[in-house]
């Protein structure tokens, strides 16, 4: 695996605008959060998880804990898919959990997949509604960008351009 280099995208379609972001960008709430600053109205995280490095750890209920404070946080809708099944490689056999599913602008879950059949899940959004809803919250208007230049270091302490940061 690579790292892309095209930032986090927003596609304009007939039905909504859609933030995308795939895999392992997944799990930080930056990216959620650049998609929503880019007027993203529904995030979708098309993925392929499943075996962990240690056998007594299932990251499903982690990631789905994730994706809904990303909705929450950003208030807006997430998708969430995730494939089933195994797959041989030279390495072994890995295992994908499935459990793919659609939680609400509040982080509410609306429909889930089982773990290891194919399903096609559903939700409506008025998007109008929502749009009203977060132009009336302080989530996006009181935020303190002066305070934020720590995020962009991998310390998070120094500021950009000092040891530790970038």
């Amino acid at each position: 695996f690579n790292p892309g280099n095209t930032g986090f995208r927003v596609w304009k379609t007939r039905y909504a605008n859609v933030g995308v972001a795939i895999c392992w960008d997944q799990w930080f709430p930056e990216c959620a959060r650049a998609m929503a600053l880019q007027d993203a109205e529904l995030l979708l995280y098309p993925t392929a998880i499943g075996d962990e490095p240690h056998e007594s750890f299932d990251s499903r209920d982690q990631w789905q804990r994730v994706m809904q404070g990303h909705a929450a946080a950003n208030m807006i809708p997430v998708v969430a898919s995730n494939r089933i099944g195994s797959e041989k490689s030279g390495t072994g056999t890995q295992t994908f959990y499935g459990s793919s599913f659609i939680v609400d602008a509040t982080g509410e879950k609306l429909a889930e997949a089982p773990r290891d059949k194919q399903t096609v899940l559903t939700a409506s959004f008025d998007l109008d509604e929502l749009r009203t809803q977060r132009a009336s919250s302080g989530l996006f208007r009181d935020r303190r960008t002066d305070l934020y230049h720590s995020l962009m270091t991998l310390d998070g302490t120094s500021r950009p351009g000092q040891p530790g940061g970038r």
